[in-house]
């Protein structure tokens, strides 16, 4: 495959249909999250709040649960008909069932149908984000094949993560300080919602307007060549399971990390006794700083290589991550949004290299169905349980100490990954993809017609 590097106007287009999703993906989580409370009482009514706000919760991990159904569906089709194709429908699927909840009534006004419609808008959601960030990732980093920047941009990418969860939480916040408490339980907590629908409208139209990348381009046709069959999703269970595996072990820490931050630090700081404006301000302050450790891990992988980042920051985690709960609980808010924000940075100081190890260590014939399988099975399994977690830890023990000492176990995990097990692509060594042989005819299900 070529290593042509495309123009530079070309690439402003790439990273702007790359990130746009991804911002949609993380502005609806973070405003789930950060109106969980107040979405527990209008859909979940109940006489104990810990009860309500843990259906509430439901709804997050019922649409990262959904995700892996929709990986086995949108992971091949994007190795078949292409990376841009699926992107489309992703932000589509997305921004329905984001701008869905603006519009939905309550359970005052039809009983037990109103939380179901919520789930099923949070269902919707899931299956549109479910390749969105791998997809997005792929798609970026397939225009620049041979790129020596590769974490770099993946730290890019991620980095729009923070922007989409600023988005989310500075539009709660502002409606939150100006409204009265009243209007905004009535109708204004609608309105962030909505404001999703603009935003996925620009995504679909620049997404529209590019190529697809040449990687994908020329898989095709080698492929064609032979006359080859494509069994992607076979081809990634049975061959990459192994390499799965060990992205899924590698981000274990940092999955529960991420959702720890966009959906539960707001309810913990509120449990913990600060007023729901603060908890706001805190949780919006870690949105600001997460973009430059994202793109600063990434420039560190890029030079020293992946393990100096994931090292240094799953070891702060392990030594950090106690202290950071102890400190919520301390009722000091200066001490409580510190340890957030450094919570934050450590965070994304190792997402990218996670990033490449999620999308880059497979082969483009599969690459597609493997980082989405990959990716989701440990963003649910793991990831999007954590706010379910800590609400059940904080309700058995009290405080929110002990859902520290199980991200802290999860942290180790993948400290020993990145010690014996880091793929090969982030570190831009080759990976073992079977042989040398011509893409097309490299795997058993890529056989001849003839």
């Amino acid at each position: 495959m070529g290593t042509d590097i495309p123009a530079k106007s070309t690439r402003r287009r790439v990273y702007a249909s790359a990130m746009i999703g991804n911002i949609v993906e993380y502005y609806d989580f973070t405003l789930y999250g950060t109106l969980a409370a107040v979405l527990a009482k209008l859909f979940f009514p109940s006489d104990d709040p810990t009860v309500a706000l843990f259906s509430t919760y439901v709804g997050v991990s019922l649409s990262y649960f959904i995700r892996p159904l929709g990986a086995l569906f949108l992971g091949p089709l994007a190795d078949r008909r292409g990376r841009r194709t699926v992107l489309t429908l992703t932000i589509l699927l997305m921004s329905i069932g984001t701008a869905g909840i603006g519009v939905l009534p309550t359970y005052a006004a039809i009983g037990a149908a109103a939380p179901v419609l919520l789930l099923f808008s949070r269902v919707l959601q899931g299956l549109g984000a479910s390749v969105e960030y791998t997809t997005a990732s792929q798609f970026m980093l397939e225009h620049e094949p041979g790129s020596r920047r590769r974490n770099y941009l993946a730290g890019l990418m991620n980095a729009t993560c923070s922007v989409g969860s600023l988005l989310g939480s500075a539009v709660s916040f502002v409606l939150i300080i100006t409204m009265p408490a009243s209007a905004f339980e009535s109708w204004g907590w609608r309105i962030p919602f909505l404001l999703a629908i603009p935003i996925a409208a620009v995504g679909f139209y620049i997404r529209n307007k590019l190529d697809e990348t040449p990687e994908f381009e020329e898989m095709k046709r080698q492929i064609a060549a032979a006359e080859a069959k494509q069994a992607p999703l076979k081809d990634a269970v049975r061959l990459y399971w192994r390499d799965m595996l060990k992205a899924i072990g590698l981000g274990a820490g940092q999955r529960i990390g991420s959702y720890t931050i966009q959906a539960y630090f707001v309810t913990a700081l509120i449990t913990a006794g600060f007023p729901t404006s603060l908890a706001l301000l805190a949780s919006m302050l870690t949105y600001a700083v997460g973009p430059l450790p994202s793109v600063w891990g990434g420039v560190l992988a890029d030079r020293y290589g992946a393990r100096l980042p994931l090292l240094v920051g799953y070891g702060l985690f392990v030594a950090l991550t106690v202290p950071t709960f102890m400190a919520i609980n301390s009722k000091s808010i200066v001490l409580a949004a510190g340890a957030v924000v450094v919570f934050t940075i450590i965070n994304n100081l190792v997402a990218a290299p996670l990033n490449i190890a999620y999308v880059l260590s497979f082969p483009p014939e599969v690459r597609s169905s493997a980082a989405a399988l990959n990716f989701n099975i440990g963003t649910s399994l793991i990831g999007s349980t954590a706010g379910l977690v800590a609400v059940w830890l904080h309700d058995l023990t009290g405080d929110d100490i002990s859902f520290g000492w199980y991200m802290t176990a999860a942290c180790v995990v993948s400290i020993l990954v990145a010690l014996f097990a880091l793929p090969a692509s982030v570190d831009y060594r080759e990976p073992d993809w079977s042989s040398k042989a011509p893409l097309a005819m490299r795997k058993p299900s890529l056989e001849s017609n003839s």
